[in-house]
């Protein structure tokens, strides 16, 4: 299982509408993970956002699922710049030594 995280920073002005519209996102995205996704923002700079998305069994389904639910919701009106999707799974090294 592979797990995905998408970080980008937001306009404060528009932190409520981002806050609607990420939460619309994450509920959509609910069903290509085994476990519920969730939003943070980062400790020194609340403008960072992170989706955490964990258990995804099928990354490729899962990038496109969130492209489109991304341009559903319009999650990009609020962000400056880009956001950046970044995958982990894990460390199979760790576990067999």
């Amino acid at each position: 299982m592979k797990c995905a995280y998408v970080y980008y920073r937001i306009d404060p002005e528009q932190a409520s509408l981002a806050a609607t519209r990420i939460n619309a996102l994450l509920h959509a995205m609910a069903t290509h993970c085994s476990q519920p996704p969730r939003q943070l923002a980062r400790c020194d700079d609340p403008r960072t956002w992170m989706e955490i998305y964990e258990g995804i069994a099928d990354l490729t389904t899962f990038a496109v699922a969130l492209n489109v639910a991304v341009q559903t919701y319009n999650c990009t009106e609020f962000i400056h710049g880009e956001r950046h999707l970044e995958c982990f799974s894990a460390n199979k090294l760790m576990y067999d030594a």
